[in-house]
């Protein structure tokens, strides 16, 4: 019986390992070979030294980048998780079904978009005579800076990922037995409290999972900070590109690839981990 069951699960599972094998294993073996090889004349030459890893890693560059790049992606996650949470909330509890599925339909809207063109467009919104300002001088405010920097780097992310945060929270909220809001309001809890008690725990899953997209899609990004940060204080995305344009350094790109990798493989165990502890 046992093998008759497996026999049966291969042909489910089999498609999503030769998938990961080809195209995350492979490519990630790849980037790790390269990464102990060396650049002689602007070429790539099959090698084995460690020379790029002691670079990359006693370069306070790197650790500049990588800190950097933490605190944007944790700050567009957190902050991507709260402003979703009301919106969310709303889309589940308060509206028909027929108006929670154009709701749905319009949070899609967005992925047909180029997400390039999507922060090339905020350009004009943010920029020093940009819309934004412009208003703002009508109320006799002076022009704040909200491009080339920290902030605008933050718009782009929240750009990117907010929709899906929106998303995945809405269907975790779907999966809440209505029962559990109603008993809450029968005992006059009002909504925030509702929503703090009961909604919140019982879509705990929900909640992590969607701040580790968001971290995920914050951290690797690189559009965002080059068009609308300015590329002033790099991130690790730009570091690579930066790496590769400086004599081809292929290898040493590679070790700051390879360093992102494992810290979002690192931060996806640890987040789902918490997500499903003591759930069975």
């Amino acid at each position: 019986m046992t093998k008759q069951v497996d026999q049966r699960r291969w042909p489910l599972i089999g498609p999503p390992l030769l998938w990961q094998l080809a195209f995350f294993a492979l490519p990630l073996l790849f980037l790790v070979v390269i990464s102990f090889w060396s650049v002689q004349n602007f070429r790539l030459e099959p090698d084995f030294t460690i020379k790029n890893w002691v670079t990359m890693m006693t370069r306070d560059t790197f650790w500049s980048a990588y800190g950097y790049t933490w605190q944007l992606a944790l700050g567009a996650a957190f902050l991507a998780s709260l402003l979703a949470l009301p919106a969310a909330y709303s889309i589940t509890f308060h509206l028909s079904e027929r108006a929670r599925g154009i709701a749905v339909m319009l949070l899609v809207v967005p992925f047909f978009t180029s997400y390039l063109v999507r922060a090339y467009a905020w350009q004009v919104f943010l920029a020093d005579n940009g819309i934004i300002n412009a208003l703002l001088a009508l109320l006799g405010i002076q022009p704040l800076p909200m491009l080339n920097n920290s902030f605008g780097t933050l718009v782009g992310y929240l750009t990117l990922c907010m929709p899906l945060v929106v998303l995945i929270q809405v269907m975790g909220m779907s999966q809440i037995d209505r029962v559990l809001i109603e008993a809450a309001r029968n005992l006059r809890a009002g909504p925030w409290r509702t929503l703090y008690e009961v909604v919140i725990p019982a879509m705990k899953a929900s909640l992590v999972v969607a701040w580790l997209f968001a971290f995920i899609l914050s951290f690797g990004d690189f559009v965002s900070p080059s068009y609308l940060g300015g590329g002033g204080s790099p991130t690790l995305s730009n570091l690579i590109i930066d790496t590769t344009k400086s004599g081809q350094q292929w290898p040493r790109a590679a070790v700051v690839a390879i360093a992102m990798i494992f810290t979002l493989v690192a931060t996806s165990i640890f987040a789902v981990g918490y997500a499903y502890r003591g759930r069975q």
